[in-house]
């Protein structure tokens, strides 16, 4: 007789049926818990893109700029027209609409306004998913801010330190309230990898002084720096240029490789011991450097290069500096390294010189103003070298214009020398995208002479009315304060206002989990 199918079959196993259906049906089960778990807006990886939100409608800038796009890491790096909306047109109303739609409702409570409680259901929500909802709520504020044409009550009696007002600001309520929200909720969390004086350190004297009080400000800690990094909005990376310069780079060999590995090392470093650069890509890190070689030294790390908010003083566009994620950091010449007895000077009406200038024979454009005006006009004062009997200080104070020409790259710290003197700045460059662009007009109280009408410098700054510079030079004394670096940090001071424009490019960012 033919023995059943039954036994037939269960003569190959040494397992009941019912022990085999266990088996193949736990790793459905295990791939189902984990789907509920992470639920409908989670996944397994991070990615992010860079892309107009909305949030700032007239924190714009220029945003005809050249800026560089590497094809390898266009897939990574998806960048939008612009870090914000022109005007509130029909089209820019509408994505407004859509993103305020999928925002909670006022009415709801306040874990569900700030995302942590969605349709009544609640479930486990990532430190992620937690402080882009805070980000969200901060956009929806601004945005409200933006659109008011006067200021709100409650706002200005918080805020008794200063309010913006004046035509110096693109949208003063727009950055009134981001500032505030800055304050609020903005967290930046410093690598402690890393050892001095090539990281954690910087010069904080000479025309580097701006990398180096900014590293100093931020290692010391305060409301911003956070010890918990799943807490932070952004990632500090605080190596110095400057330092590498003094301790790793060879003399004239003009090879700065030493200092791009050391870079790829250190990425390496804080990507294998820490989660979040890969999380990213390294979209919400920032380094800083007011060294010419800063932009050149992270295109060793092309995804610091394409991805990561990079503040430079070298802000030229045409180098790959992309005003849409990246930062203009003021070049200060801090010669002693005090911060006291830099400002101010003479009246408008007492400055006896129309223009003045006093540098060394740098770059094409500095040829081209020294070749012209040299010793030629009693009006337009310049100098390749200053006589020992004139004080270049009191040359800056006795000048109605002071001309800021480019030397061997976009940045001089003339600009700032100018505003700490009240004298108007002249920019003449090329591809230089000006400090805090996404928050002040600088042609409100500074001139921008094209480098092509270098010979019409007399007649151009001779034009402007005396009622007009007048104005210029009175916002010239109100933009002051955003420059002035303090012994101890102060609210809208430059290491508050270098941390605000990283807050802009952090809200521009929108970090999402996808399969």
């Amino acid at each position: 007789m033919l023995p059943s199918r039954k036994s037939h079959w269960s003569s190959y196993f040494s397992i009941s049926p019912s022990a085999l259906a266990f088996i193949l049906l736990t790793p459905l089960l295990l791939i189902s818990f984990i789907a509920f778990d992470l639920g409908p807006h989670k996944s397994l990886a991070t990615s992010f893109s860079w892309k107009s939100l909305g949030f700032l409608s007239s924190f714009e800038f220029n945003s005809s700029y050249n800026t560089h796009n590497d094809h390898e890491n266009s897939n990574l790096n998806k960048v939008s027209d612009a870090i914000v909306l022109r005007g509130r047109g029909p089209a820019q109303s509408n994505l407004l609409r859509k993103e305020e739609s999928s925002l909670p409702n006022r009415d709801l409570s306040n874990a569900e306004a700030r995302g942590f409680v969605n349709g009544g259901l609640h479930r486990r929500y990532s430190r992620l998913e937690k402080n882009e909802a805070v980000l969200a709520k901060a956009r929806l504020l601004i945005r409200e801010a933006a659109t008011n044409r006067s200021l709100v009550p409650s706002i200005v009696e918080h805020d008794s330190h200063y309010v913006p007002r004046g035509p110096i600001y693109r949208n003063p309520n727009a950055f009134h309230r981001s500032y505030i929200e800055m304050e609020n909720v903005f967290k930046v969390y410093v690598y402690e990898e890393g050892e001095a004086p090539v990281f954690h350190g910087g010069p904080c004297r000479s025309i580097y002084s701006s990398e180096g009080r900014f590293i100093h400000e931020i290692e010391k800690g305060g409301r911003f720096r956070t010890k918990d990094p799943e807490e932070a909005h952004v990632y500090f990376m605080p190596f110095s240029v400057v330092a590498m310069v003094q301790y790793l780079y060879e003399p004239e060999s003009f090879d700065i490789t030493p200092i791009g590995t050391t870079l790829v090392d250190y990425v390496q470093t804080i990507s294998h011991k820490h989660p979040f650069w890969n999380r990213s890509l390294g979209a919400d890190h920032f380094m800083l450097s007011c060294h010419d070689w800063g932009p050149h030294s992270s295109s060793y790390v092309p995804l610091m290069y394409n991805n990561s908010i990079r503040v430079l003083c070298n802000a030229n566009t045409s180098e790959g500096f992309n005003p849409l994620k990246d930062v203009t950091l003021p070049e200060i010449n801090l010669k002693t390294g005090e911060v006291t007895g830099l400002l101010g000077g003479p009246p408008a009406k007492e400055r006896s010189i129309l223009a003045f200038f006093a540098g060394g024979l740098h770059g094409h454009i500095r040829h081209l103003l020294l070749e012209q005006w040299e010793g030629r006009d009693a009006d337009v004062r310049v100098y390749q070298k200053l006589p020992d009997n004139l004080s270049y200080e009191t040359m800056l104070r006795n000048s109605k214009f002071c001309l800021c020409p480019s030397g061997y790259e976009v940045a001089s710290p003339r600009v700032v020398e100018a505003i700490y003197s009240e004298c108007v700045p002249v920019l003449i460059s090329k591809s230089y995208v000006p400090p805090f662009s996404d928050v002040l007009k600088w042609n409100k109280f500074a001139v921008v002479i094209d480098v092509d009408d270098i010979g019409k410098i007399k007649e151009i700054l001779s034009g402007i009315s005396e009622a007009k510079y007048l104005k210029m030079q009175q916002r010239v004394k109100q933009v002051q304060r955003h420059f002035v670096v303090n012994p101890t940090p102060e609210r809208f001071d430059l290491f508050h206002m270098i941390l605000h424009s990283v807050w802009l490019r952090r809200l521009n960012l929108k970090l999402r989990r996808s399969i």
